[in-house]
Formats: C-alpha cells, structure tokens, sequence
C-alpha cells in the first residue's frame, strides 16, 4: 500500500515538473534587422548592376528648434511655409526615393504635423504617415501602400517566431497613428481577431490574458505584468522609457512597457528593450526606400 502511494506521489510530482514552463524565447531585433539588411544590400547591388551608379536616396527632414533658425520665421505660416517648400523640392528630386519627417516638429512657432506629412508625395512616403498610405493600409491595400516601419517591423518579428497570425486573438495597447492604430490594421488584415486597448480601456489586464498576440505600445514603463499574459503568448514591446537606476552610469536605464523580468516567465516569446523593436524600424525605413527605388525604376522602363 505504502509502495502504490509513493508511486502516485512520484507520477504527480512528475506531471507537474512536466507542466512547468521555461522562460520565454527571446525574439531579437538585432539579429532579425540584421538578415534583412543583408537582403536589401543584394537588392540594392542588384539595382546597381543594372543601372550603373544608381543608389536609393533617402531624406530626413528635421526641423530645428535653433535660435538662429528661427530668427527667419517670425510667424506660424512662415515656419510651415518654409517646411513645406523643402518637401516639395524633394518630392520632385528623381534622385530622393524616400522622405521622412522626423516627429514631433521642433519649433517655436506650432506647425500642423497632418498638413506637413500629408505634403509628402504618397510614392516617397517611406513613413507610411500619409492618409494617402494610412487609408489604403486601413482598406487591406497592402501591397499598394508604404507600410509605417515600426508595426511593419513587428510584423516581420511576429514572423521569426512561427506563430501564424491567423485565426489568433490579438491585442494591441495603444492607438498612436504611428504605432497602434496601423498595428491593429496589420494585425487585421492578416486575418488575426483584433482587440486595440486604450487609456479608457477597462480591466486591462483581462483583455491582455485573451491575447495570442500582444503589442504594446502605450509609452508607460513596465506597465504591463507578466501575470497578466496569456501562458505562451508572443509578446512585442515597442516601449522605450527611462526608469532610475542608481547601478548605471547614467543614473538610469531604458525599459519597454512590459515587465520583463516577470513576463518572459510566462510568455512564450518576447522581444527585449532595448534590441527587439528598435532596430526593426530603422530596417523596415530601409527596405521601404529600396521598395521605393524600386518602383522609380520599374516606372522608368516605361
């Protein structure tokens, strides 16, 4: 009797050990962004090849807060006046394929950030922050689009995990038209069930456990909690935000808006902050504009 109850007693204790979940799979975005610059560069020489001297062009318009920069603009129109004839000046540049403006405007004098995105030509706008691009996004036009680099690049490590996105409920915090609003498109028209959560959003942490797929984007320091997650759940972190710590240099250190500590106990992939998110914008930018040279080229066949 004493012999069978030990048996059960090991067989429960094993089931359990069985059951219990290593951390999660870390997703890197240095390594992912890496093989997709690899890929552009053949591309890119391929295009040479072909066109000899030809090379993609991308420009970054910023616009400065700089005293003696703005000693020329003595009012609202003058400063929007001014950015704007930079963007046309590069919209008709052949040798410019891509154009960003680099957010939010640093200016004394306000600037409507809609009207200056909206002035980049739709073909160069690499950013994919048009309402040209934004609209066609948000109509499943996807290959007829630019699409925005980060949630692009989430995507592509959505991807490197092996998790079809399919069929999955996925929940994105956050509704910035730079990340979470085209992330929930994305996620959408890749035939996930999408639920976007927001600062008016109640029981946060029950959407989160309904997620297959979690995004967050919300800019609030590990807010999310590892015991919120859905066990096994893919888990992209978009935050970047700067928390005291008194062991650095710098008296600080960067997180995302997920506990990393407690969530990669629990998920079943997850990117790092920093190297998860970050460098996959920068590539997603690049590919764009290639995607961009591309399409200069094709059209010059023709």
């Amino acid at each position: 009797m004493l012999s069978l109850a030990a048996l059960v007693l090991r067989l429960r204790v094993s089931g359990c050990q069985g059951r219990r979940r290593s951390i999660a799979t870390v997703v890197s975005g240095n390594r992912t962004s890496k093989l997709v610059r690899e890929r552009l560069q053949k591309e890119v020489e391929k295009m040479r090849s072909q066109f000899s001297g030809f090379r993609p062009g991308l420009l970054v318009l910023q616009v400065g807060d700089r005293d003696d920069s703005n000693l020329y603009i003595s009012s609202k129109l003058k400063a929007a006046a001014e950015v704007l004839q930079n963007i046309r000046s590069a919209n008709a540049n052949v040798s410019i394929h891509g154009l960003i403006v680099q957010l939010p405007l640093d200016s004394v004098n306000h600037i409507d950030t809609q009207l200056i995105t909206n002035a980049v030509a739709p073909d160069k706008d690499v950013d994919g922050l048009s309402c040209i691009n934004a609209g066609k996004l948000s109509r499943g036009d996807l290959t007829d689009c630019f699409l925005p680099c980060t949630p692009n690049g989430c995507m592509e490590l959505i991807r490197q995990t092996g998790v079809s996105v399919a069929g999955k409920h996925a929940v994105v915090i956050g509704r910035s038209k730079i990340v979470g609003a085209p992330m929930h498109d994305l996620l959408l028209w890749n035939h996930a069930t999408v639920t976007t959560c927001h600062s008016q959003t109640r029981d946060l942490p029950l959407q989160v456990g309904r997620a297959d797929i979690l995004v967050v984007g919300a800019g609030r320091a590990e807010m999310v909690r590892g015991d919120w997650l859905k066990e096994g759940a893919v888990v992209i972190d978009c935050g970047i935000n700067q928390v005291p710590d008194e062991t650095k240099a710098s008296g600080k250190r960067v997180v995302g808006d997920v506990h990393y500590a407690s969530a990669n106990q629990r998920a079943g992939f997850i990117t790092p902050v920093p190297g998860g998110v970050g460098p996959m914008t920068v590539a997603m930018l690049m590919q764009n504009t290639v995607q961009s040279a591309q399409r200069f080229l094709q059209n010059q066949k023709h």
